[in-house]
């Protein structure tokens, strides 16, 4: 379990490549690279939408792929081609007046590092990068792409008493 109080976090920030997706992509002879996506991860988005919990999507990843998936769970924040994360994470949090400690922050690689050292729950995939895993809180026992995200979005519902069991859970 996690050492933080969970009650607290109004918004959970994922990256895409490596947390939402595996770390490996599809590079077609043509086109756009092809990334994963997990379906448990995607009803636990779409969940806690739902729920009011405020779910956001930083990536340096700029295809139209990412953007149509994660609006189509109800997301609104959604970053793509964020080369300074630090600067859009300053942002999000002045336009939904949020704190630091308010935040839980996924991310799987060395250019998270600049916002986990600001966020109030740091938090990784089991493979992330060596400097992440040292910086997380939590590190999750799911893989990049393999519903890691779930868990840590459920782990959050549950604290707040927002998991949902019953008629209210099915349906998009």
């Amino acid at each position: 379990m996690i050492n933080y109080d969970l009650t607290k976090i109004r918004a959970i920030i994922f990256d895409v490549d490596g947390v939402l997706s595996q770390s490996t992509i599809v590079l077609p002879h043509e086109g756009l690279p092809m990334r994963t996506v997990n379906t448990k991860d995607g009803y636990a988005i779409q969940l806690a939408t739902k729920l009011g919990l405020r779910i956001a999507i930083m990536t340096g990843a700029n295809v139209p792929s990412i953007r149509q998936r994660y609006e189509g769970l109800g997301l609104t924040d959604i970053y793509l081609g964020c080369s300074v994360k630090i600067q859009t994470y300053e942002k999000f949090l002045l336009k939904y007046q949020l704190k630091d400690e308010e935040v839980r922050y996924m991310r799987d690689d060395v250019p998270a590092l600049e916002v986990m050292n600001r966020v109030g729950c740091p938090v990784c995939p089991k493979d992330a990068c060596v400097e992440v895993l040292q910086r997380s809180i939590y590190v999750s026992h799911l893989t990049g792409g393999n519903g890691c995200a779930r868990d840590v979005i459920e782990q959050t519902l549950r604290a707040q008493g927002l998991w949902r069991m019953d008629a209210t859970a099915f349906g998009w």
